[in-house]
């Protein structure tokens, strides 16, 4: 329900803060007082398109928050939720929008930044606004199936029609991806098959390029890197004046006169040690002497081979590890394409199942729709007759839509869809002799107005929306008509919250609060105002409906008569 609506700078009204009722809320006054502006103002942070008119002179931007009470376990709290807006364990939702003079606009949802079409996206759950200009909901045919599943408690059986749609569609979007991979199969396959030959010819190892560049090194310069380590290795050990034999020298001098001062000894060693290193170092260096040698024929197969590593590393690398992955990559793709016209036949199979399955809901969900459709348009028809409509007639007409050549997924040549195979609309003929039209083409207003309140009377306990607004509903009508239009107002407010801008009594009487708008003057420049009534001034305002300008005893008699028998 809206617990609270908050409005600043938005036309007429500079600041105001309406608390609202959960049951039947009525809000009266005179004609151009405002009470559009604030009907407009719940729209607007429902969703409704930002006008920069709507912002009040000389402020820089308007400014709309509602506060909604919403169940924390209702479809729309976990919607919420999954959009990552949790509403916390009191299940309160504040949405806020302002619009700003060149015609921006902003929204948000519990204080996170959200878009017009998420508002909108949630309108339906929160509001259903109805008046003679529009309605949120119950003019869309594209609403109708679900008010009519509910009407026929039809919901687990299109839940069920759903859920089978999807597994249905995943089978069949299945089929197209193979079938279409297959028509370039040979293609594919042949291409995939000569990267794997490329690759497995060369087979190559990790690290390699780096292990190829230092052999090509060594090669290339193998006659410097054998003189180099031969000169090296009689320097150190092999040559005459070697200079591990002059360290074995110097080193047995030291350990000689090391009897004579122990401290030497540990340099002695020292140095003897560094003998013994470098000499192996010298072994070491003479064996890579003879071991290097110029290998030209060795050379080019380094050098070529490395080309070809190269070469693959610029298709399929940057690393020899990548081309091995690649190779992996390919390899099972090739097993899925020779597998491939074998899968396609099992999945062709398993989606003629499931489409059996799918059109046996779809049939019987299209005809218990049928029989529901009848019930309900006898339902609205006598709403409509107690709302002074005795010779409207009714249509809640269930068709199904012919599937187009090529339709993948049909049932008796109509198109299957997650709400089966049927369109529902709801068709109105106001007058007699007049064909049914949809609801969007009725062109009275009063006509809209009563049909859209014969439709939520029979749906109250059924429509999504938590909030009802009825914005002039009543024009039109007049006398006996409109206490049954007010209590029929009423009867919803049983089920929904409601909300009913109202010019006539018989209705504002059956109110569970009342509010008046009202105009005044501050500083110049004229308010709109909004106050909660109490039984004492709803008295006065009730007497002021009938009585016009000058209210009389009469008219107040009259007032305290219909606030004190409306609960009968």
């Amino acid at each position: 329900m809206l617990a609270q609506l908050t409005i600043a700078n938005v036309v007429l009204i500079e600041h105001l803060v309406i608390e609202f009722h959960a049951g039947f809320n009525v809000l009266t006054g005179e004609t151009g007082a405002g009470k559009s502006m604030v009907v407009g103002a719940l729209a607007l942070v429902l969703g409704g398109r930002a006008k920069p008119e709507m912002i009040r002179q000389g402020a820089k931007e308007a400014e709309v928050e509602a506060l909604f009470e919403i169940d924390p376990k209702s479809p729309l709290a976990q919607k919420l939720e999954a959009a990552g807006i949790p509403c916390g364990p009191e299940g309160e939702l504040v949405i806020r929008r302002t619009v700003q003079s060149e015609g921006r606009s902003r929204a948000y949802l519990n204080g996170r930044m959200c878009t017009a079409a998420q508002l909108t996206d949630l309108s339906e759950d929160l509001c259903d606004i109805a008046s003679q200009h529009e309605s949120v909901s119950l003019t869309d045919s594209a609403t109708h199936a679900a008010y009519l599943d509910a009407f026929g408690s039809l919901d687990g059986l299109r839940d069920g029609v759903s859920s089978q749609f999807d597994e249905l569609s995943a089978l069949a979007k299945e089929v197209e991806r193979l079938i279409a991979a297959e028509r370039g199969r040979a293609e594919r396959e042949d291409f995939l098959e000569f990267q794997l030959r490329e690759i497995d010819e060369l087979d190559p190892r990790p690290n390699e390029e780096a292990e190829l560049e230092s052999e090509r090194s060594r090669l290339r310069h193998a006659g410097r890197l054998g003189e180099s380590t031969r000169r090296a290795a009689e320097r150190l050990y092999e040559g005459e004046a070697a200079v591990c034999d002059e360290l074995g020298r110097i080193a047995s001098d030291l350990l000689a006169v090391s009897e004579i001062d122990t401290t030497l000894l540990p340099v002695a060693r020292a140095i003897d040690a560094a003998r013994a290193e470098l000499a192996d170092s010298a072994r070491v260096l003479g064996r890579y002497a003879e071991t290097v040698e110029a290998s030209p024929e060795r050379l080019n197969e380094v050098e070529e081979r490395l080309f070809r590593l190269q070469k693959l590393l610029r298709k399929f690398g940057p690393t020899a590890v990548d081309v091995i992955a690649h190779r992996a990559q390919i390899a099972a793709e090739l097993e899925l394409l020779r597998g491939a016209n074998t899968r396609i036949t099992e999945l062709e199979e398993e989606r003629t199942a499931k489409l059996r399955d799918v059109a046996k809901g779809a049939r019987e969900l299209s005809r218990k729709r049928r029989a529901a459709a009848e019930r309900l348009a006898d339902a609205i028809g006598r709403e409509l007759a107690q709302l002074g409509m005795g010779r409207a007639r009714v249509i809640v007409d269930v068709a199904t839509t012919a599937a187009s050549a090529g339709e993948p997924l049909e049932v008796d040549g109509a198109k299957l869809t997650r709400g089966g195979i049927d369109r529902v609309e709801f068709l109105i003929a106001p007058n007699k002799g007049e064909d049914p039209r949809p609801l969007r083409k009725i062109a009275s207003g009063g006509e809209l107005s009563r049909a859209l309140l014969a439709l939520k009377r029979v749906l109250a306990e059924n429509g999504p929306a938590g909030l009802y607004v009825f914005d002039e509903v009543d024009a039109g009508v007049g006398g006996a008509v409109a206490e049954v239009i007010g209590r029929a107002i009423a009867e919803v407010a049983k089920h929904r919250q409601v909300l009913c801008v109202t010019h006539l009594s018989q209705i504002a009487a059956l109110g569970d609060v009342q509010f008046v708008v009202g105009k005044s003057e501050t500083r110049g420049r004229t308010v709109t105002t909004v106050k909660r009534l109490t039984e004492a001034e709803r008295v006065d305002e009730i007497a002021r409906m009938i009585g016009g300008v000058k209210v009389g005893s009469a008219a107040k008699k009259a007032a305290e008569e219909m606030l004190a028998s409306r609960g009968q």
